[in-house]
């Protein structure tokens, strides 16, 4: 084996992560959700019209328009991600903003502690990759079953390019 070749195996990694937020109402269910408030909107509303209680129709549709506005925004966080990568010679950290802007953090593994925080009730409540002059905060969207296997995964991998 030659030099190069040595080289690029020991930068292949051997651990890769997509860490995504969970979303527990896909689009069908939003779709359901919102037919049914948009219904019982113009229901209600025809009912408050036909007493000439007009204004009434007009605020209840504010609200439907409120939750329309808050679910768009949790769906827009939702688009979030971190890309977690271990190799023998780098971890490297790609995080994605819901507005699609990325910033790339890299690592030396023999270098980086993987520090976690615990809650004895909650389990973890922080995880972050810490290096000398930088600390990456990781996984803060995931929820707590999700963080644990997770921190097990990693910590293992971080183990494995330490001893290879």
């Amino acid at each position: 084996m030659s030099e190069t070749n040595a080289t690029f195996a020991a930068d292949e990694p051997f651990f890769k992560a997509l860490l995504l937020p969970h979303r527990s109402l896909g689009r069908t269910g939003f779709i359901i959700v919102m037919g049914a408030m948009v219904f019982g909107w113009i229901v209600t509303g025809i009912i408050f019209l036909s007493h000439g209680a007009w204004p009434i129709f007009g605020f209840f549709g504010l609200d439907v328009i409120g939750l329309y506005i808050a679910f768009r925004l949790n769906y827009r966080a939702a688009r979030a991600r971190e890309e977690v990568s271990v190799s023998r010679t780098s971890l490297d950290i790609l995080k994605t903003a819901p507005s699609g802007k990325s910033e790339k953090h890299h690592f030396n593994p023999f270098w980086a502690r993987f520090a976690v925080s615990r809650h004895s009730e909650i389990g973890i409540t922080n995880m972050a990759v810490v290096s000398r002059e930088k600390n990456v905060p990781i996984g803060g969207f995931l929820n707590p079953d999700d963080r644990e296997s997770f921190a097990k995964a990693f910590s293992r991998a971080l183990a494995t390019a330490r001893s290879r």
